[in-house]
């Protein structure tokens, strides 16, 4: 008699070879991991991440952007930012081919919608990892979709030539905008966008700007947020506000109340306090930490939630966001 699988943890880990390194673009390196192994790495849709585990303790976040096979294993693409936390950095520098690597289990808090909906996706730079990994999904599934990919020069953009290959006439089309080409192939975002519709959803990834104008250019198209799906790769650096002051967390389940300092996050004092608290981007980007409201008001300081939910008040980001009210009660 065939049993079925135990769910596995999202916070659980796995232990991977660096199989392959490649360079994909100008500062752009590819990675493959490949399971230790017999066991198959577990499966995942389109707008996917994993947490990669990098020398030094960092821990960050990565978009796949290959759809699984019959041959098990995860692609990831990295940008170099010098600018960045230090992640990119150390990938480019530390980590090469036949090296072992620990990362969670895949997580998706930037799923497509099911359905018969037309997409329109916008990638901008390092963007298009999730995003032609839905331009993968949408066409297995005889889905239509149109693509935007935006860059700054060709040789910039990662995986050009795959995604002009998902081109597949009325049903999908590809559209590819560098910034140094010729002026017939910039992108006008209004004419990508087009008027809202109850069949249409957007989906956009890249740097925080490029993110902004198109969510702004629907919102004034007259899209709803229901309708606009996005994910950042990274938010600003979260600092202490003056403004800030002490707070109370209440334990639903038993009652506890945890003293949240001014200059402390309210995700490190439930870890101080001995909760099992998923944590991961701790910049308000990724989700993973997102925690039940049952009382009280937060203050909201993420870029995951839409403004619809952040309305609503019933969830918010402990990572980063705290609290007009002095106490939240939290479904823990």
């Amino acid at each position: 008699m065939e049993t079925s699988k135990p769910p596995i943890s999202i916070n659980a880990t796995l232990q991977v070879s660096v199989s392959v390194r490649t360079w994909l673009a100008d500062d752009i390196v590819g990675y493959e991991f490949t399971p230790l192994s017999d066991t198959p790495l577990p499966d995942f849709e389109a707008g996917a991440h994993i947490d990669v585990h990098l020398p030094g303790g960092l821990v960050r976040q990565y978009s796949l952007y290959d759809l699984p096979t019959e041959r098990p294993r995860y692609r990831i693409g990295v940008l170099r930012d010098p600018q960045s936390r230090g992640g990119s950095v150390a990938l480019h520098d530390s980590v090469n081919a036949g090296d072992t690597l620990t990362i969670s289990v895949p997580r998706n808090h930037f799923a497509l919608h099911s359905g018969p909906e037309r997409s329109i996706l916008f990638a901008g730079g390092i963007g298009i990892t999730p995003i032609i990994c839905m331009a993968q999904q949408l066409a297995h599934e005889g889905r239509p979709f149109d693509m935007h990919y935006c860059g700054r020069s060709l040789s910039r953009m990662a995986l050009v030539d795959r995604a002009q290959q998902m081109s597949l006439g009325d049903e999908a089309q590809v559209h590819v905008h560098a910034d140094d080409g010729p002026p017939e192939q910039q992108l006008n975002a209004r004419a990508a966008i087009g008027a809202p519709s109850a069949d249409k959803r957007l989906y956009v990834c890249g740097p925080t700007g490029f993110m902004d104008h198109i969510l702004q250019t629907a919102r004034e198209l007259g899209w709803e947020e229901t309708h606009l799906h996005r994910e950042y790769f990274a938010g600003a650096p979260i600092e202490p506000s003056d403004e800030d002051g002490p707070l109370e967390i209440e334990i639903h389940s038993s009652g506890e109340v945890i003293e949240v300092a001014a200059d402390q996050s309210v995700a490190h004092a439930l870890l101080d306090a001995g909760f099992d608290l998923p944590l991961s981007c701790e910049q308000g980007v990724c989700g993973t930490c997102m925690t039940r409201v049952l009382a009280g008001v937060p203050d909201h300081r993420d870029l995951y939630l839409t403004d619809d939910e952040r309305t609503r008040n019933d969830c918010f980001m402990p990572c980063c966001s705290r609290a007009k009210t002095s106490r939240l009660l939290l479904d823990l």
